[in-house]
């Protein structure tokens, strides 16, 4: 009986070892085949022994900037955007650290580091100022902190539905506003998330992530874009989950800069579909405190338009990308006017 056990468990054990040694033949012809088929767009921009993917087009100044927000897609969260605003003037969309194109680094994902890669990016690009910076969700901090450093480049923002300094310290207030059994069960759900995302990145040699994101596609409907993302999920996974890691802290300092001074800015902030039946509590409230965070950013300019975008996700530029162009061509404009 006893060699029957031993018999399974050795039988267990090598075809663990088959699976594993598949996965990661299945993981490095991935990669190999990404490399292929997606090639950056734009180029690498060698920062010291790093490389950013940069990608610019067109001409004219001031030269438009784009940042993502804390997700997978890099430069092309702008895709659909981007061409258009390039027959306005020169517009730069770019992948940070880890993302997509873009060599990772081993320190961690701080906003002050990123903001630094960005303009050694430009610079040895030689891309030049003055900058229109465009940002979406988390990419708001991020231009921020980087118009704390680099000011002297920035003349314009515009801001696409994005995070607000206070935004985790008055979420963490409306807690008091759900059961302690709704909480926990919320946490609960958080940190299984966080883990599992953790595990796979941690595994990400096994090919187990690019083989989830590959049963994500939908046949030869995908778009082109959503395959590079899901070709290098693999790769980008760690840098994400490390952005993320650092989140408050990125929010806890660009609460340190909120003066624009008179740089023209516009503000475009989602306004979800009302939904049939009446919103929780928290809900409700989450969305009201949302707003009033979105008005105080709109004060941090003289020079500001608010501008509340209805029936559209937190994506506005994909969702709705002509709002998010002409509100980009109306800084250009008062950019121009000075």
């Amino acid at each position: 009986m006893k060699k029957i056990f031993v018999n399974i468990g050795f039988g267990i054990l090598g075809l663990i070892l088959v699976l594993l040694i598949v996965g990661v033949i299945y993981e490095n012809l991935g990669r190999r085949n990404a490399a292929q088929n997606f090639p950056p767009p734009g180029k690498l921009v060698d920062i010291g022994g790093r490389h950013i993917q940069l990608d610019c087009r067109g001409s004219g100044s001031p030269t438009v900037v784009f940042q993502s927000g804390l997700d997978w897609a890099g430069s092309l969260s702008w895709s659909a955007v981007h061409d258009e605003i390039a027959k306005t003037t020169r517009a730069c969309a770019y992948s940070r650290a880890g993302i997509m194109w873009s060599d990772s680094h081993e320190a961690p994902q701080l906003a002050k580091s990123i903001a630094e890669d960005l303009h050694a990016a430009l610079k040895n690009a030689n891309e030049k100022g003055p900058l229109v910076l465009v940002g979406h969700s988390a990419g708001g901090p991020y231009n921020m902190i980087y118009t704390k450093y680099f000011g002297a480049d920035v003349t314009g923002l515009v801001f696409v539905d994005t995070s607000h300094p206070d935004q985790i310290s008055r979420f963490k207030a409306l807690k008091a506003l759900e059961s302690d059994s709704t909480q926990l069960s919320r946490e609960l759900e958080w940190n299984w998330s966080v883990f599992l995302y953790k595990s796979a990145a941690a595994l990400n040699w096994t090919g187990i992530v690019r083989l989830v994101a590959a049963m994500d596609e939908d046949g030869d409907q995908t778009d082109p874009n959503d395959q590079a993302v899901n070709a290098y999920s693999s790769t980008t996974i760690s840098s994400v989950l490390k952005e993320n890691d650092a989140f408050e802290q990125t929010l806890n300092e660009a609460g340190t800069f909120r003066h624009l001074g008179d740089r023209p800015i516009v503000v475009l902030t989602a306004v979800p579909p009302v939904p049939k039946q009446e919103l929780p509590k928290i809900e409700k409230a989450s969305r009201e405190n949302f707003l009033v965070m979105q008005e105080d950013q709109a004060k941090w300019s003289s020079q500001s338009q608010h501008q509340l975008v209805h029936d559209t996700g937190h994506y506005i530029q994909s969702d709705q990308p002509a709002v998010v162009i002409d509100a980009v061509r109306s800084v250009i404009s008062k950019v121009r006017e000075k």
